[in-house]
């Protein structure tokens, strides 16, 4: 298996520079990562950077809480796509989801589907916050909004992807939608176990460790 295909290397951290996005887009020729995961700003850069690879861009719309309009979601995504993006990670109103008030969690998430066409969208539901339960909820609200995957986690909030989730939210969508784990992946043997039950993607800081088979403590 080739499992730098599934990897989406990610860097996300509120103090990453432009060498660190240098480096990071580096990485991901290196080893033939499926794409780097950066925040909106940095999408021209690294489009500059991985002219001429195979590399994707996956950018972050809503983050990390969810809780901004959906018409600054909407404007946010499109801005990214015609910046360079090849793919949107998005989050889920998760208040809302919690009011359920899911005729606008669904709406958010439909408008930017819509806006965005036929670039993958990945819908990150938080897993951390939801009961299980809630993520069967927000994997059907992603199914009914045609996404593209659904997504586990920020790896910003308490707790990443779960074995246990992954496998709730696959039991809900089964072959219609595509699922990303992300949060808390940080060695080779823990990505095999996800992508073994059933996940296309996995979002991960730790992406030459696991391209090394290497054992390590996990973060985001």
């Amino acid at each position: 298996m080739n499992i730098n295909s599934y990897i989406d290397h990610t860097l996300l951290s509120v103090t990453a520079t432009e060498r660190d996005i240098i480096d990071h887009c580096n990485q991901a020729k290196t080893h033939k990562f499926y794409s780097v995961c950066i925040n909106s700003c940095y999408v021209p850069l690294a489009k500059q950077l991985l002219k001429g690879s195979n590399v994707k861009i996956c950018t972050v719309v809503g983050f990390p809480l969810g809780a901004s309009s959906t018409a600054s979601k909407v404007f946010e995504a499109k801005q990214a796509i015609n910046d360079g993006a090849d793919e949107i990670d998005m989050v889920m109103n998760i208040g809302v989801f919690k009011s359920k008030n899911y005729v606008e969690v669904f709406k958010d998430i439909k408008d930017v589907k819509t806006a965005i066409g036929k670039t993958p969208l990945k819908v990150i539901i938080e897993i951390s916050e939801l009961s299980k339960n809630g993520i069967v909820k927000a994997s059907e609200i992603c199914l009914d909004a045609k996404v593209d995957f659904v997504k586990t986690s920020t790896g910003f909030t308490k707790n990443g992807a779960t074995l246990t989730a992954v496998k709730i939210i696959r039991k809900t969508v089964r072959d219609k939608c595509k699922i990303k784990a992300s949060g808390g992946i940080g060695d080779y043997e823990t990505a095999r176990k996800y992508i073994d039950i059933g996940v296309e993607r996995i979002g991960t800081s730790k992406g030459v460790a696991i391209s090394n088979g290497e054992l390590s403590n996990a973060d985001y």
